[in-house]
């Protein structure tokens, strides 16, 4: 039976989604970069970021479809559901397949002044994937951010710990996670990314990764982005390509 790629299946859901009403606000996406931004989607809008990534490294390959459900209840506060639809996974001659695991965020946010804001995450994964695509254990993760403007570029910089619940056999349980994203408008309608993150883990390499990526808008209500990642340590997954799509699917105010 012929398989398709979740990256493709998510880009053709991409092209088949309606633009939606037009007296909503504008949307906040997080995707396509790793680090997330401190600002909050508007108040009481329920955005959902949906997208398909394919990564490959040292002749294994990995398909998902992630996804990320996103409300603020005022300006401060704001709560995430996110994870990976599905999964495909292939190691060698081992190939599994199934729904990934469900991060849960609670997130607070701080206005410093117009081009500055600051956020905190508190984060909870919970072990939904199945055998092979997960862990089976529950991680937690404490997220700091720093966003501001600098004239025409937008920065965010993270800075994030997690424990892990089951780290690999040798290493520690603590994984420091950082990000450093900036973005700039380059045309009508149009947006470049490009971002440096990494991961650091006491007796495990550490991980370093580049990404640069495109948005395109064509209503502020509508946000749909491609892009490319490349690992640059020897551990890192040789290259990753990704698009996705971010829009509002109701006002609940």
């Amino acid at each position: 039976m012929h398989k398709t790629c979740p990256l493709l299946t998510a880009l053709g859901i991409i092209t088949a989604v309606p633009a939606y009403a037009d007296n909503l606000p504008p949307v906040t996406p997080y995707r396509p970069s790793v680090a997330s931004p401190a600002q909050l989607p508007a108040p009481g809008q329920l955005e959902l970021e949906l997208g398909g990534l394919s990564a490959r490294g040292g002749g294994d390959r990995r398909d998902s479809l992630p996804y990320q459900l996103k409300l603020a209840f005022s300006d401060k506060w704001g709560i995430l559901i996110g994870g990976e639809a599905a999964v495909a996974d292939r190691q060698g001659d081992e190939r599994t397949s199934g729904f990934g695991d469900t991060t849960f965020t609670v997130k607070r946010t701080w206005v410093l002044d117009e081009p500055t804001a600051v956020g905190l995450e508190l984060a909870a994964k919970a072990p939904t994937a199945g055998d092979g695509i997960g862990s089976g254990k529950a991680d937690y993760t404490i997220n700091g951010i720093f966003s501001r403007d600098l004239g025409s570029v937008h920065m965010d910089l993270n800075l994030n710990e997690t424990r892990q619940g089951a780290p690999d056999a040798g290493t520690g349980r603590m994984q420091a996670g950082w990000a450093s994203s900036f973005s700039t408008q380059i045309a009508d309608k149009w947006t470049a990314t490009t971002e440096l993150s990494g991961m650091r883990q006491k007796n495990a390499p550490h991980t370093v990764q580049l990404l640069a990526a495109l948005t395109y808008s064509p209503t502020p209500r509508m946000a749909i982005d491609v892009g490319v990642a490349k690992g640059l340590a020897s551990v890192s997954q040789d290259w990753s390509l990704f698009g996705g799509i971010v829009l509002p699917l109701a006002n609940l105010r």
